[in-house]
C-alpha cells in the first residue's frame, strides 16, 4: 500500500508559537511536537548549510517511527550555470551524514532558481549525478523547476527514465507540471491565505484530499498540467507539504488534510 504524508516546511518559525505550538512550549522540543501533529517534514535549512551526522541522528530520535523527513539540497547543486559540474558538490551534500536519518529518511528535493531553462544536454548530465544510494542507503530524488521551457515531452522522459520526481508545485508565481514520472508523488502547496483558519478553504483541502488519493493509487489527476503521456498506472507514495503562502496557516492546512486522507 503507498502512503500519503503531509507535513510542512521546518518546524522553528516564531509566530506558530501559541498559534500551531503550546504557548511556552520548550524551543528544543519543537520538532518533537510538530513530529506529533504530522507525518512529514521538508527541511530547508540543508539548503543553506550542512550539517553534522549527529544532527541527522538526532532529528531521527525524537521523532515517531514511521515519520519521514525529506531535505532541501544544497543550493550549490542546483545554483550553477553548468549542472553537468556539480557532481562534487552533490557528493558533498549526499555524503554529510543525511544516511543517519536512516528508514526516516524521505526524497532529497533538488529545487532550481525560477531563471533556470531547460537544456536537454545539461539536465540529463545532472540526472546521471544524482546517487542511487549513499552507504547502502537508497535515495530517492525530486527536482523542482521553475521556468515554462521546462514544459516540454522531453523533459518529462528525461526524469521517467531517471527515476527522478518532478514536483507538482502549486504556486501563485510560478508554472506547474504534474507528470508523474518517479515511484512516487512530491508536491509542494504555497497558496495559503491568511483569511482561512486552515490556509485553504475546506473545498480547497477537499480537492486536495482526493487528488492525493488518487496519486497514491496511481492514476494522473484531472485538472493540472501535463505535458506527456499518462504514467503507468501503480500505487506510489505521496509526499504533500505546504509551503510559502501565508506561513502562519500552513501547519493548520497540514492538519486538516491528514484528517481528510
Amino acid at each position: 500500500m503507498a502512503d500519503i504524508r503531509i507535513g510542512i516546511g521546518g518546524w522553528t518559525y516564531e509566530p506558530w508559537r501559541g498559534v500551531f505550538f503550546p504557548d511556552k512550549w520548550p524551543h528544543k522540543r519543537e520538532l518533537e511536537y510538530a513530529a506529533s501533529k504530522l507525518t512529514a517534514i521538508e527541511v530547508n535549512g540543508t539548503y543553506y548549510s550542512g550539517f553534522k551526522p549527529a544532527t541527522f541522528a538526532g532529528w531521527a530520535e525524537v521523532v515517531p517511527d514511521d515519520f519521514v523527513f525529506t531535505l532541501k539540497a544544497s543550493r550549490f547543486c542546483t545554483n550553477r550555470k553548468v549542472l553537468a559540474e556539480a557532481g562534487e558538490s552533490i557528493q558533498r551534500f549526499t555524503g554529510q551524514g543525511i544516511v543517519e536519518l536512516g528508514p526516516k529518511l524521505g526524497p532529497i528535493l533538488w529545487q532550481f532558481m525560477a531563471t533556470k531553462k531547460f537544456d536537454a544536454d545539461d539536465f540529463a548530465a545532472f540526472l546521471k549525478l544524482l546517487p542511487a544510494k549513499q552507504d547502502g542507503v537508497a535515495l530517492r530524488h525530486a527536482v523542482q523547476v521553475r521556468h515554462d521551457s521546462f514544459h516540454v515531452p522531453e523533459f518529462v522522459a528525461l526524469c521517467r527514465a531517471a527515476n527522478v520526481a518532478i514536483v507538482y508545485g502549486e504556486s501563485p508565481d510560478y508554472p506547474a507540471i504534474a507528470d508523474v514520472t518517479a515511484e512516487f508523488v512530491y508536491a509542494r502547496l504555497e497558496s495559503s491565505v491568511d483569511e482561512e483558519p486552515a490556509g485553504y478553504s475546506p473545498k480547497a483541502l477537499d480537492r486536495w484530499a482526493s487528488i492525493a488519493k488518487d496519486w497514491a493509487a496511481g492514476g494522473s489527476p484531472d485538472g493540472l498540467p501535463y505535458f506527456a503521456t499518462p504514467a503507468l498506472k501503480q500505487p506510489r507514495d505521496v509526499f504533500v507539504f505546504f509551503i510559502s503562502g501565508a506561513k502562519v496557516r500552513n501547519p493548520a492546512a497540514a492538519q486538516a488534510l491528514i484528517e481528510r486522507v
